[in-house]
């Protein structure tokens, strides 16, 4: 069974969360997203991590929504949308929670720059982190080998900026299954062990955001950087990194797991961005291990 409930961040934007109970001395495990996402990513870990590690070890977990993300509230302030303002929330939601001695944060792209920086911010009480086909920062700089990302987004915004109605428009009609095909064509996703059933829901997520503010958030993650933390944290982390990842290459990954002193790596051979969907017995596994040993 799980509970729907709501936090508040530091402005006040009201944050959803939902939880699942795990065992008597299990730690609490919460999940965060990338950027646009709403959990689709936790399809199935949502359902088998709490009952991973037996009766009363297996974890509690949590999920959240970012702020103007899915059940969540629009920003209070619209302005407030960097990593920093999003690792504040997550620890708003571990105060939420009862501020639980053993707290595993688990990122998922843009969520590993957020579990970071919610490390850097308050790393008392946190036993361990688990980055997901992710990077420490300026992923735009990185997006599939290029700047062009990092380059046009100024450009984007500025245009939106000058024409919301147009672009809220345009947004929300792209068609949904015109998107899943590209993405298939594109390798962006596994088609093999992607089914559709599983990535409609991000496809169909995406177009109810308000696109200024998705394209704010990109170029505060491309300006971000948590590179100077790695060398400085004190606790295990499983940096999970998928071989055919575009959005984050894999070579990030690699770099990242060897600059923190506790840092593992796991690499998924043929996985892309959405390896936690695709190969869900191999992340479970990886992740089940890895608490084993916290």
């Amino acid at each position: 069974m799980s509970d729907e409930t709501y936090a508040y961040g530091a402005d006040g934007t009201r944050l959803y969360v939902r939880r699942r109970p795990g065992g008597e001395d299990g730690a609490q495990v919460i999940l965060s997203d990338g950027v646009a996402c709403e959990g689709f990513v936790w399809r199935y870990l949502w359902d088998e991590l709490p009952s991973i590690l037996g009766p009363s070890a297996s974890p509690h977990v949590a999920h959240h929504h970012y702020r103007g993300h899915g059940r969540s509230s629009a920003p209070v302030d619209p302005e407030r949308l960097s990593v920093v303002d999003f690792a504040r929330d997550l620890d708003a939601i571990r105060t939420f929670l009862g501020d639980p001695p053993r707290t595993v944060l688990v990122g998922h792209s843009f969520g590993v720059q957020v579990s970071l920086e919610a490390y850097r911010l308050r790393p008392e009480g946190i036993a361990g982190l688990i980055l997901i086909c992710g990077a420490p920062g300026k992923v735009t700089q990185t997006f599939k080998n290029t700047t062009v990302l990092a380059d046009v987004l100024p450009k984007v915004i500025a245009w939106a900026e000058q024409h919301p109605a147009i672009v809220r428009a345009l947004w929300a009609r792209t068609p949904i299954d015109l998107s899943m095909k590209v993405a298939y064509l594109l390798g962006e996703v596994d088609a093999k062990s992607m089914r559709p059933d599983d990535f409609r829901p991000y496809l169909e997520h995406i177009t109810h955001l308000d696109p200024t503010m998705f394209f704010k958030i990109l170029r505060g993650a491309g300006e971000h950087s948590a590179e100077d933390l790695l060398p400085e944290i004190k606790v295990p982390v499983l940096v999970v990194a998928a071989e055919r990842d575009t959005f984050t290459p894999p070579e990030l990954a690699v770099k990242m797991a060897q600059a923190i002193p506790q840092g593992e790596l796991l690499m998924l051979e043929g996985g892309t961005h959405a390896a936690p969907i695709e190969q869900p017995e191999r992340v479970r596994e990886a992740i089940a291990a890895f608490l084993r040993k916290l």
